[in-house]
Formats: structure tokens, C-alpha cells, sequence
């Protein structure tokens, strides 16, 4: 089993930076470029599949809050999968949440991501 490495921010992979810039900017179409198109998002509980699922999760991710995000920190496990942790405050139930958006990359593209506490 390989031990996740702590790396800065700046380290992951240019796919996953420019998802992560596309998502918090609200940018949808930038945001599934990242995506494989057989590619998967679970995200509160919810799985969605393919290029059009995806689509509308990134439509309507957050949308209903108003939130501050700062990525707080990054991890390498393998050559395929990452972790970038970002801390969200805003006007949500709880007001502040740490959320890993767990990536696992395939052909440069984002095949699956998770996003969880």
C-alpha cells in the first residue's frame, strides 16, 4: 500500500488545478473538460455518471450558498490518484466545512471524483 504525500497545492497535476480554478470560478464548461466522458462524481450522497450527469452536477454544486474556499492542502497517493483538501466558509448548514475532493486521473483526464469530508 503507498503512503499518501503531503505536496504543495501548486504540485498536482495541471488537470486537476485547472478543475479546481473552473469549479470555484463556477465555470461549468471549463470544469468538464477535466472529466473523462465515461467519468464519475459522488458528492453528497449522490453518484453521477457521464459527461451530462456531470454537467449538471457542476451547474448546481454551491450555487444555493454564498462560501469563501481556500485549498489548505494537497496529497500525492499514487501516480494516479490525489487529494486536494479545501475549506469552505460560508452561509451552509455549519458555516465551515474541510472537504477532500479525492481525483483518480486516467489518460490526463479525471476518471472519478469523490468529495467528502
Amino acid at each position: 500500500m503507498t503512503t499518501p504525500t503531503s505536496i504543495r497545492p501548486s504540485d498536482l497535476p495541471s488537470t486537476i488545478r485547472g478543475y479546481l480554478t473552473a469549479h470555484t470560478a463556477h465555470d461549468v464548461d471549463a470544469a468538464l473538460r477535466a472529466f473523462s466522458p465515461t467519468a464519475v462524481v459522488v458528492d453528497d450522497g449522490a453518484t453521477y455518471r457521464g459527461s451530462d450527469e456531470i454537467r449538471r452536477f457542476l451547474a448546481k454544486a454551491g450555487v444555493e450558498f454564498s462560501y469563501t474556499t481556500e485549498l489548505v492542502g494537497a496529497e500525492r497517493v499514487d501516480d494516479t490518484h490525489w487529494v486536494a483538501t479545501h475549506r469552505l466558509e460560508g452561509d451552509f448548514p455549519g458555516g465551515v466545512v474541510e472537504l477532500g475532493y479525492r481525483f483518480a486521473m486516467a489518460d490526463g483526464l479525471i476518471a472519478e471524483l469523490v468529495i467528502a469530508p
